[in-house]
């Protein structure tokens, strides 16, 4: 009996139970303090020295960066610029000037009155498209800031309001219908733009990815689609009668 107890104490290995299962302890924490040295290793190669030590800008960034922002506030400036000096302009024109303003727009057709302010608005918004399309051109800016401030002058010499046609009628006479009709040109490009806002929106709404109609959404296409648009509500103008009912 003490034999086959002395043979059972023994693993497959011939060793003692007890050396084993030291010997198993031991190479489990060898294990473990490898996974720990890999995991470790791991995590060395995986962190971007940069996290820890961020590089520092040089001069030219820094210049850039500062150019960036010191074009952006200019840009600020003359749009509100742009909106607020030559509207209080044309009014004050309009009312301390009246006679200029009257033997300006005298040999003008309503129509032609109508025609020119439209297209000076349309300008303006297709700029305004351009500008957020390529917002690393220049031009398109200066060009919106150019139309916008033209399109406020004619805003302000004409007195746009809801109810334009009382006070042109009180200011200009029987000389208001250019100017009327001057003002219905603007208004009828801001009904085109904010028609185009809509269609272009349940376009982008209703057509999927994959269908071949998605080609609408595109720029060129939405802006093609923009001065059709616009088009057709000048023609609305025109040669609906609101040029002469005004």
């Amino acid at each position: 009996m003490a034999t086959e107890s002395s043979k059972t104490s023994r693993d497959m290995d011939g060793m003692p139970a007890g050396v084993g299962t030291q010997y198993d302890a031991d190479m489990k924490a060898v294990d473990m303090k490898g996974a720990e040295a890999k995991d470790a290793g791991a995590k060395a190669r995986v962190t971007d020295p940069s996290e820890s030590h961020p590089r520092e800008p040089s001069i030219a960034e820094l210049g850039r960066r500062r150019w960036h922002k010191g074009r952006w506030a200019a840009f600020i400036i003359a749009l509100i610029a742009a909106i607020i000096v030559p509207y209080g302009g044309g009014r004050l024109l309009a009312m301390n000037g009246t006679q200029l303003v009257v033997d300006f727009v005298e040999p003008f057709d309503p129509r032609g009155m109508a025609l020119l302010s439209w297209a000076i608005t349309v300008v303006m918004f297709a700029s305004l498209g351009m500008a957020v399309m390529e917002t690393k051109r220049v031009l398109w800016r200066v060009l919106f800031i150019l139309a916008l401030a033209l399109e406020q002058l004619v805003a302000g010499v004409g007195l746009l309001r809801l109810n334009f046609w009382n006070s042109t009628y009180v200011v200009y006479g029987e000389a208001a219908p250019p100017i009327n009709a001057a003002n219905l040109g603007i208004i009828s490009a801001a009904v085109g733009l904010a028609v185009f806002a809509v269609v272009y929106v349940g376009l982008l709404v209703t057509i999927h990815k994959d269908s071949r109609l998605n080609t609408l959404t595109r720029s060129w296409s939405a802006l093609s689609m923009f001065f059709v648009i616009e088009v057709v509500a000048l023609l609305v103008v025109l040669l609906g009668g609101l040029v002469t009912a005004v």
